[in-house]
């Protein structure tokens, strides 16, 4: 798996990276809205079927980060960077759930986890 030419693979592997977070989102979270009165297999099935979407993105995602040289450490502080960049977004907008300060401390920690990992 390559990088197409002209994008830069960590930007490539960060950019599938958030796009797949986005299905898994709402894979795990979604149902709790949408299918909330439905039984838990129907949100079961359909959180599957948007994982599929969702995998389709991450796995690729993954390899080109990895073979391009990002260390599996890397990948996986970006990736967790990435779902809380992706979930607050999801849960104050879509699952209108209230704003807490907690997002803001919990992203300057993923800030520095970032930060400490790709540092050298």
């Amino acid at each position: 798996m390559y990088a197409p030419s002209g994008i830069s693979p960590f930007f490539l592997t960060a950019g599938l990276l958030t796009l797949s977070n986005v299905f898994m989102t709402f894979a795990w979270y979604g149902h709790l809205k949408d299918l909330g009165s439905r039984p838990w297999y129907i949100a079961a099935v359909v959180s599957w079927g948007i994982a599929l979407f969702e995998y389709m993105l991450q796995v690729p995602a993954n390899r080109i980060g990895f073979q391009s040289g990002i260390s599996l450490a890397q990948l996986k502080i970006l990736q967790e960077a990435i779902t809380l960049t992706v979930f607050v977004p999801f849960s104050l907008f879509y699952m209108q759930q209230s704003f807490k300060w907690d997002y803001v401390w919990a992203a300057l920690c993923m800030v520095a986890a970032v930060y400490f990992i790709f540092r050298s």
